[in-house]
């Protein structure tokens, strides 16, 4: 078999064998944790700076993944519909639509980009951040997020190379860009290797320089593992029918994470009126609390992977069947992870500071994760393989409901009313997790996410033989 009659045998594997959600998510999983634990090390380093760094970076970062949910917008979007093409064996249409989404998000990264650069300022006076958590806020915003442009880049060229099933290349690049990023932490926040110690903008140039690294290594990769030669012509015609089903898809799907994230800019916001040592806090929590789910996030992504295929390729029954076991299985790793992150939780934040107020009220807060995240677990799961179904739309006005009309007035009269601080703000988010995941459930169970296909069975697409096969 010559090289490509192989790529095109794993590309146009429509349904997996029982192995494939293992070799899909471990590289995943292995991923995800080292973007986690790298920003749990960069977290540790600011906090070598001060803990009014760490409030003030974890302010920004709030905006920052506001902005990369926009752009997933397209990325997911693109991802989904790419998986149901090659899922019905159309490799020449998931490869233009691989062009279009690349552009969109280009375009879509350079605003965000301007956005703040122009009015990042303003975005953190809105968050009511004053004195020195304000200063390192927007000496973060305006690197990180002036330079956002290519993290619109990297995310979507990621999202089509783990689609088309290549996963454990996107996980060794995400091993260079931490090592990187890590070995510049060093050198410009601190000041080793000849450069002066920068700070908190230091953390910021590590992370726009090890981006840019990586962006042209995922560029190689995605030209070497694509079974389709794309030109450059079709990263300039952008076809109508392929924006809007990446529309359809992906504007539901990012409004929702985006209602998701702007609930944390609210709580974040309640936080601030509880003083410096309650947000450092929140921030310390949030980096161990991402422990406990990481297994859940990979599972996730490998599973909607293989729903997208299997729904193309017209298997409903088996798409079901995968989520369930997905479900199950990632709920008993998250109770056993959630036992012993509670069981070290002290040690835990202690590695962050040595703020006995600070690792006390964390302490606090993190027993509450047990009802949390098991919550989140199943929503993360089912969420995101309804996304892959084309079901993009039934989570959207489910969040609504639940974030702003549950979790957030519950937040508000816990903490305020009730006066549980940081715990409340915790219990109004569990509270939404458990009655999204219930709704979930009985959406997968009554079958209703099988009428969203996304690839049409006439083959009426537009121009199928955009390029060649190498």
């Amino acid at each position: 078999m010559t090289r490509v009659q192989k790529k095109q045998a794993v590309s146009t594997q429509s349904v997996p064998n029982d192995l494939k959600l293992i070799r899909l998510t471990w590289p995943i999983f292995l991923e995800v944790f080292l973007f986690m634990l790298v920003g749990s090390v960069d977290t540790f380093m600011i906090s070598g700076v001060s803990d009014d760094a760490v409030a003030g970076v974890g302010a920004s970062n709030q905006i920052i993944t506001i902005a990369i949910l926009v752009l997933e917008v397209i990325g997911n979007g693109a991802a989904i519909v790419i998986a149901q093409y090659i899922g019905s064996k159309k490799l020449y249409e998931a490869a233009k639509i691989s062009a279009v989404a690349i552009t969109l998000n280009l375009m879509v990264g350079i605003s965000l980009s301007l956005i703040f650069i122009l009015f990042g300022g303003f975005m953190l006076q809105a968050m009511n951040l004053h004195g020195d958590i304000y200063v390192y806020a927007k000496t973060y915003l305006l690197i990180v997020g002036g330079g956002i442009f290519l993290q619109a880049l990297i995310n979507i060229l990621a999202a089509i190379i783990r689609t088309y099933g290549y996963t454990k290349h996107t996980m060794l690049v995400s091993v260079l860009l931490n090592i990187l990023h890590l070995l510049f932490n060093y050198m410009f926040i601190f000041g080793h290797f000849g450069f002066s110690a920068m700070g908190v903008e230091g953390a910021a140039i590590s992370n726009i320089s090890s981006r840019f690294i990586c962006l042209i290594i995922f560029f190689i990769l995605f030209y070497h593992l694509m079974d389709v030669r794309l030109k450059i012509k079709d990263y300039l015609t952008l076809t109508k029918s392929y924006v809007i089903k990446i529309f359809n898809i992906g504007i539901p799907s990012a409004v929702e994470q985006i209602t998701y994230q702007c609930c944390q800019l609210v709580f974040f916001f309640y936080a601030t009126y509880l003083g410096a040592e309650a947000m450092a806090t929140r921030q310390y929590a949030v980096n161990i609390s991402m422990y406990i789910y990481l297994f859940s996030v990979a599972v996730s992504m490998g599973t909607a992977i293989i729903t997208g295929r299997l729904v193309g390729a017209k298997e409903p029954v088996e798409a079901y069947r995968r989520v369930r076991q997905s479900v199950k299985w990632s709920l008993l790793v998250t109770i056993v992870m959630d036992i012993i992150i509670i069981a070290a939780r002290e040690p835990l934040f202690g590695l962050f500071t040595t703020n006995a107020d600070i690792i006390k009220l964390g302490s606090e807060v993190i027993l509450f994760s047990i009802l949390l995240e098991t919550g989140r677990t199943g929503n993360i799961i089912m969420i995101n393989s309804l996304r892959a179904a084309g079901d993009a739309k039934f989570p959207l006005y489910m969040g609504l409901i639940s974030m702003v009309g549950v979790s957030l007035p519950l937040g508000y009269f816990l903490v305020f009313h009730l006066n549980m601080g940081l715990p409340g703000i915790w219990i109004a988010n569990a509270a939404d997790e458990w009655i999204r995941a219930i709704t979930m459930h009985f959406r997968w169970k009554n079958g209703a996410w099988q009428k969203y296909s996304l690839v049409d069975d006439d083959k009426k697409e537009a121009n199928s033989k955009p390029a060649t096969v190498h």
